[in-house]
């Protein structure tokens, strides 16, 4: 692994326009579950029972009581990892343009990364449903549930329910830097939900080189990536953050 490691610092030295694509693999390490996949939170409840927004505008309260209510409390106690402190040091050194996600938890920005696409929105903040009126996670009120704004709306975090769509802005400007990027850094996503799932293949197919930073092989990992480097995110990233400091 060491030799990976330092290939890919040498490769992020050598680029212009790094873009990178994060999935629930590089959160876990912040104690955040990763709701698809054994072990995930679909295999607990029904996501098109509790997630699906057919299913909270039906009944809020139900839905926060099984679904949304833990979930602010794991956000609201999570911190960035080493994975995520990599890639705003990466942004810091002038490296990395942006940030693909299909993570709802805001750590990418809690980092440092100011450029992150949410393919997926964010439980970081919440929207009252009548006034659209716009509070962090941390300041919501459990008190009563489901949690009211000061006009009497619900609130609902941000992030995309079952039923409801990506936003096609997000979805325009991700292929246009995953064509645009010299190198496209994959790393804690099983690479297997769309659209997300498309922008490596993007990339390569522009001519992009692809590093893959995942504990096991991928679809990607035989046609896409350029080489895999397995083990932990934070681990890994923090790895290639020394290496690349000693290079620059």
């Amino acid at each position: 692994m060491e030799d990976l490691i330092k290939k890919a610092a040498k490769d992020l030295a050598a680029s212009k326009d790094v873009v990178a694509l994060t999935g629930a693999g590089i959160s876990v390490e912040s104690k955040i579950p990763p709701f698809r996949g054994k072990g995930g939170l679909w295999e607990k409840i029904d996501p098109m029972e509790y997630a699906h927004i057919d299913a909270f505008n039906k009944n809020p309260t139900k839905v926060w009581n099984v679904l949304l209510k833990d979930m602010k409390e794991i956000i609201d106690k999570a911190i960035p990892n080493d994975a995520h402190k990599g890639l705003a040091r990466l942004e810091e050194l002038g490296i990395l343009k942006t940030i693909i996600t299909q993570n709802i938890d805001g750590l990418h920005q809690m980092a440092g990364n100011t450029d992150v696409i949410e393919f997926h929105g964010t439980y970081a903040w919440h929207r009252c449903m009548d006034c659209k009126n716009r509070c962090k996670s941390s300041r919501i009120d459990l008190t009563n549930i489901p949690p009211l704004c000061d006009c009497g709306g619900i609130y609902r975090p941000e992030v995309v329910f079952f039923g409801e769509i990506i936003p096609p802005e997000h979805l325009w400007r991700s292929r246009q830097l995953a064509s645009d990027c010299d190198l496209m850094l994959v790393i804690g996503t099983s690479a297997t939900v769309q659209p997300a799932a498309l922008m490596p293949h993007i990339a390569k197919e522009s001519g992009s080189k692809v590093i893959e930073i995942n504990p096991e092989e991928t679809p990607l990992t035989e046609s896409i990536s350029d080489y895999l480097i397995l083990g932990k995110a934070g681990e890994v990233m923090s790895s290639i953050i020394t290496e690349l400091e000693r290079l620059l």
